[in-house]
């Protein structure tokens, strides 16, 4: 795969040649990583000759590779803090978790807490975290976020939690509040989703 990186993307002949193997045995390899999602093939020309099979990788093979996004993150943000202190932090994460409010406010369509929840819950899942929205024994409804892209940052900035506190509030109900954090160990982070107040009854 690192190979593959390197030349964008490879035949299993180029491949083989590369690591002295067999055709074959790389075919195998190539054949389990295209299942799993990892690599794409595509039908190249390169000459007079038939077509050649190229490999390359997906995006979703970024996720297996070193990444130094958290480290950046970490940088840009205590350099924020630095310069114009906690105040102009928290006035920039405000401003993201409008934006994101804006944006999943826009697709979510139910009426009820609960729909809500449902729904930001699968949009969430859409961009790489694993939510879902259970019903304890005792009838509350949660939002469990079960990783967090942001994980290695909340250590140091735990203003990054604001963003999605922001976005439930604005977007699921006024009421919900965090009672599980993975940054601070927990399994996961678990917001309970207040129900919509009972009618008034004239």
């Amino acid at each position: 795969m690192t190979e593959l990186r390197r030349r964008r993307s490879a035949s299993a002949v180029d491949l083989a040649g590369q690591f002295g193997l067999s055709t074959n045995a790389v075919r195998q390899q190539l054949v389990t990583l295209e299942r799993d999602g990892y690599v794409a093939e595509r039908s190249v020309r390169r000459g007079p000759t038939k077509p050649t099979l190229e490999y390359s990788l997906t995006e979703s093979a970024d996720s297996l590779f070193p990444q130094q996004y958290d480290k950046m993150l970490g940088a840009v943000l205590r350099e924020v803090k630095d310069s114009f202190g906690k105040a102009g932090l928290d006035a920039i994460l405000g401003k993201l978790g409008e934006r994101a409010s804006e944006k999943y406010r826009s697709k979510i369509v139910a009426a009820d807490p609960r729909g809500r929840a449902l729904e930001l819950a699968a949009l969430l899942r859409e961009n790489g975290v694993e939510a879902d929205v259970v019903e304890t024994a005792s009838g509350t409804i949660e939002l469990r976020e079960h990783n967090c892209p942001y994980s290695k940052t909340v250590g140091e900035h735990p203003e990054v939690c604001s963003i999605i506190h922001t976005v439930l509030h604005d977007v699921v109900s006024d009421g919900t509040r965090q009672v599980e954090s993975i940054a601070t160990g927990g399994s996961a982070c678990r917001f309970e989703v207040a129900a919509a107040p009972e009618p008034a009854v004239s």
